[in-house]
């Protein structure tokens, strides 16, 4: 009984654990993250919103599912409440790890690298999101990410692209924990499940590859939103001393 008491609440446990350390830690005081809770709660509130509702949307239409024995079955709308919490840990852990390692590390890339690198990784989600166009989990997540990263490089000219790549690569060692474990890695059933005639029916280990473009855009948009809040904040506090002197 104790035992299937653990299992239902398997997908909240992964939660929780995944922001535990870091919301510890953001008291830390070399870090002092927790006074940046502002921006990022506004900055997630947007990104979660959309997400839901992307995901809402897949869920109805059969890309992906949730298996009944890993989570509490409490919902919104059709998605189990460790689905919606998943879009404020993750992001939460995952801006926190942004933070804290740009604090300490510069993070330069060559601007020919850098340049070579995004036009590349754009034209190779446009090509991939375009040609599998009848897939809705590879064509949705491959397009809209070559947009965003299209719209970050090009249109807001973002400076710190270079900075999120570097730690994006960082956060796939947990990536890979979590995302593996939710899709099967170590358990006798997935707790997400996935249409495969939506995808492209490749994955490393357990995990389809959309999954890790899926993640990037998730988290590239919070740190782009994120940061947008940030420097407001620090915008509107030097104005005031300004005026105070």
């Amino acid at each position: 009984m104790f035992d299937l008491f653990l299992m239902k609440y398997t997908y909240l446990w992964i939660n929780f654990f995944t922001v535990l350390i870091p919301f510890i830690f953001s008291f830390h005081p070399k870090l002092k993250f927790y006074k940046e809770f502002g921006s990022f709660i506004k900055a997630n509130l947007l990104v979660a919103s959309g997400f839901i509702a992307w995901d809402i949307a897949f869920t109805k239409i059969g890309v992906w599912g949730f298996n009944p024995n890993y989570i509490s079955g409490y919902q919104l709308y059709n998605l189990p409440i460790e689905e919606v919490l998943f879009f404020i840990c993750i992001p939460f852990s995952s801006v926190f790890t942004y933070h804290s390692l740009t604090l300490f590390y510069n993070f330069k890339w060559r601007s020919k690298i850098e340049n070579l690198f995004i036009l590349s990784t754009i034209g190779f989600l446009f090509a991939i999101g375009i040609y599998f166009n009848t897939k809705w989990y590879t064509s949705t997540t491959f397009l809209t990410t070559g947009l965003l990263l299209f719209f970050l490089k090009f249109v807001k000219k973002a400076t710190w692209l270079p900075k999120f790549f570097s730690v994006y690569a960082v956060l796939l060692i947990p990536f890979f924990i979590v995302n593996g474990i939710l899709t099967g890695t170590g358990l006798s059933q997935p707790i997400v499940w996935y249409n495969d005639a939506e995808n492209l029916g490749f994955r490393i280990l357990t995990i389809p590859i959309e999954d890790f473009f899926y993640g990037f855009e998730m988290l590239l948009l919070n740190v782009f939103l994120y940061t947008c809040f940030v420097k407001n904040k620090q915008k509107l506090r030097f104005k005031k001393s300004k005026n105070y002197v």
